[in-house]
């Protein structure tokens, strides 16, 4: 697969890593599969012409979402990946609940792709330019949120006990925030877009770092309890992730 010039040829070509996942019974087409939805719903928006600019924020996404599928075909082929996506690919075969496996892609694309990607495409141009673009598509993801959280019930029967946990304060990590990652993801992407790109790509690295202390969390919660929990809904999801993903896509 050569790198997608448009949103089309990005959904596309999930589509192609969707249908191997399924065939292969592997969960890295769970995060696919969420990524497509979300980013579906983003297109129908740049159809809609609801952003400030469409054609640009086309071009930030096609972008954004190169750096997954380039990271996806790199690991496939043995080629190096960053920190925080080498995680989440390789414990794709860990046992671990849907949750945790669709939360290890989100946080690698979202807590370092999303800014490395907006910077890019705002290099040389007024970065606070695309801001409110940028948080028009929070409040996009943010319609979708409860849509997701249902398709997730489907296939995740025990998901009620996480919405329970994630109330409690002190078990706050394990509910993963859409809206903290890309509010990070802006201060990354300004940090980014001021360096040279020397400095850059070290920023880079050290981003990686903390991304994938985040991942080294969410596969293992520091807690006990919050362990126990994840096991056992794990124990009652259905492993045949074919049948997970036609559920998922069930209107």
């Amino acid at each position: 697969m050569s790198q997608a010039t448009t949103i089309q040829e990005v959904l596309n070509q999930l589509d192609i890593i969707i249908e191997d996942a399924i065939a292969t019974n592997s969960n890295l087409g769970l995060f696919a599969y969420i990524y497509r939805r979300t980013t579906a719903e983003i297109a129908k928006e740049i159809k809609l012409k609801n952003f400030k600019n469409n054609e640009r924020l086309e071009i930030m996404d096609v972008a954004f979402a190169n750096l997954y599928l380039d990271a996806y075909k790199n690991y496939k082929n043995n080629k190096e990946v960053s920190a925080s996506w080498a995680f989440a690919f390789k414990h794709s075969n860990k046992p671990l609940t849907i949750l945790q496996h669709i939360m290890l892609g989100m946080n690698a694309h979202i807590n370092l792709d999303l800014g490395i990607s907006t910077a890019l495409t705002m290099k040389g141009k007024e970065i606070n330019s695309i801001e409110a673009d940028f948080n028009k598509v929070n409040d996009i993801l943010f319609q979708i949120t409860n849509e997701l959280q249902d398709r997730l019930s489907r296939v995740s029967p025990l998901m009620f006990v996480l919405d329970l946990l994630g109330k409690t304060k002190d078990e706050q990590i394990i509910d993963f925030s859409m809206r903290k990652a890309r509010e990070q993801s802006w201060n990354s992407a300004n940090l980014l877009w001021a360096l040279d790109d020397l400095d850059n790509e070290k920023a880079i690295k050290q981003i990686d770092e903390v991304v994938l202390k985040i991942s080294e969390i969410i596969q293992a919660p520091k807690t006990r309890v919050v362990r126990f929990i994840l096991k056992t809904i794990r124990y009652f999801e259905n492993k045949n992730i074919g049948t997970v993903i036609k559920k998922l896509k069930q209107d």
